[in-house]
């Protein structure tokens, strides 16, 4: 199979039409350029793999200033492209000054074609190579703060033990895999389970918050881009669904995707590849998709916010997260084992909860789930002064904690307010200290205020 795609930039038009004839045989894509005038932006728009380029353009003049003038501008702005340099005047110390400069090497007019293919052939693939170098740095850029926790600790009720059964067991398909439940129940914790559990734990987990990215960085996040495709494109850039290639790619609060964003979403998804923004070279990606909501998104196709196509290409297996106060059974065991985490984060061994204050977490209701007690558990540990922690240092008593209203008849988008609505109140509309609180970031706090309108 042909491969590689050549650019040729000569303002002789016979020469053009040869090395069409010649390269379009053995190479994947010929583009040719008889003026280096829109040089640059055949490069963005073709996105080639050797540039092969002239030396001098214009009538009478033959020192070769041009043809470097022009390598200059390839490396300024596209430093790992190849440069083949074409040109009838052989001298050495203009093929060595080219070198020097940048160019990968020099051919010389009239040329012998074996060797000219084989220069452009070996050229070729030092450009696979620097791009592939490029793109795993990239890759690595975007998973830096990539972090998977094994040390996990769910509970011994027959609930999570049934949800443990079916995520070990899906783990090792490639299976699609759709969960919910409120906030705080460990939707990321169980989605981290089935990664490290598949064939592809040794690549990455890489995590898109979707409720946290607007419209203009919806492309860009998720894409990528090549530099100059917007103001701040100072570089090229992989895009997260690019960095998860042959790993798990996690897209948290999928619910709350736009639905002009969920038909580019699903594009994506569907052809399992990526087109990063100011390019049109498809990269394909081979990922596995694990997406959570909070959001019955059931409910959610029927009022027509979000596309049923997508929701059947997500859900091939549907995992549903108990909230805490369904399996109360599981509280002592989950606060003890957060007590021990912050005893030792906090340097304070032998720290102990009174049967009074177990008692008083297990009667709880925890709107929160798991996260409002494990943010209650360090506060505990940090603020008690006794090596006994009591049920008053727990600060969920009257005057401390708003009263659970009554859930019968509320949607899961009524708790979720309330719990914005009573986390504003405690921390007097300090939003950063209410995403902290919630366990969320702040451009998510945004965007659900906006939604609740509060």
């Amino acid at each position: 199979m042909k491969k590689g795609h050549i650019l040729v930039v000569d303002d002789n038009k016979n020469v053009l039409s040869a090395l069409k004839i010649l390269l379009q045989s053995r190479f994947g894509g010929v583009t040719l350029l008889s003026s280096p005038n829109t040089l640059l932006s055949t490069i963005r728009e073709k996105s080639p793999d050797v540039v092969l380029l002239d030396m001098n353009f214009s009538a009478g003049i033959n020192t070769g200033n041009e043809g470097l003038f022009w390598l200059g501008e390839i490396r300024k702005y596209f430093p790992d492209l190849p440069v083949v340099f074409i040109t009838a005047y052989g001298e050495v110390d203009l093929a060595v000054r080219a070198l020097k400069e940048g160019a990968v090497d020099f051919v010389v007019k009239p040329w012998d074609n074996a060797k000219l293919v084989a220069t452009l052939q070996s050229a070729m693939e030092l450009s696979l190579s620097r791009k592939e170098v490029t793109r795993l740095k990239e890759k690595q850029q975007v998973l830096t703060h990539t972090v998977s926790n094994t040390d996990e600790f769910w509970g011994r009720s027959e609930s999570i033990k049934n949800l443990l059964k079916i995520a070990d067991k899906v783990a090792m398909t490639d299976a699609n895999v759709l969960i919910t439940g409120e906030n705080g129940t460990g939707k990321e914790v169980i989605a981290r389970r089935i990664h490290r559990l598949s064939l592809r734990a040794s690549e990455p987990m890489v995590t898109v918050d979707m409720g946290a990215l607007t419209g203009t960085l919806f492309e860009s996040e998720l894409f990528g881009h090549i530099k100059g495709a917007f103001t701040d494109a100072r570089s090229d850039r992989a895009g997260k669904i690019e960095a998860a290639d042959k790993g798990t790619l996690f897209l948290d609060e999928i619910g709350n995707l736009d639905l002009p964003l969920q038909a580019k979403l699903l594009t994506a998804i569907q052809s399992r590849e990526v087109v990063r923004v100011g390019s049109n070279r498809p990269v394909p990606v081979d990922i596995r998709l694990i997406c959570a909501t909070n959001k019955n998104l059931f409910q959610a196709v029927r009022d027509g916010q979000f596309r049923e196509d997508l929701l059947y290409r997500i859900n091939t297996i549907h995992i549903e997260m108990p909230a805490l106060r369904e399996r109360r059974e599981d509280i002592p065991g989950l606060a003890l084992y957060f007590l021990q985490r912050f005893a030792d984060k906090y340097n304070k061994q032998g720290v102990r909860f009174s049967e009074e204050a177990l008692v008083r977490m297990q009667e709880y209701n925890w709107p929160g789930n798991i996260r409002e007690l494990q943010h209650t558990v360090e506060k505990a540990v940090i603020l008690s002064e006794s090596i006994t922690i009591g049920p008053g240092d727990l600060y969920l008593g009257p005057g401390r904690q708003e009263p659970i209203p009554d859930l019968g008849d509320m949607t899961l988008e009524d708790m979720e307010r309330v719990m914005i609505e009573n986390a504003i109140k405690r921390n007097n509309s300090n939003m950063s200290a209410v995403a902290k609180e919630l366990g969320i970031s702040r451009p998510t706090l945004y965007s659900k205020l906006k939604k609740f309108g509060l």
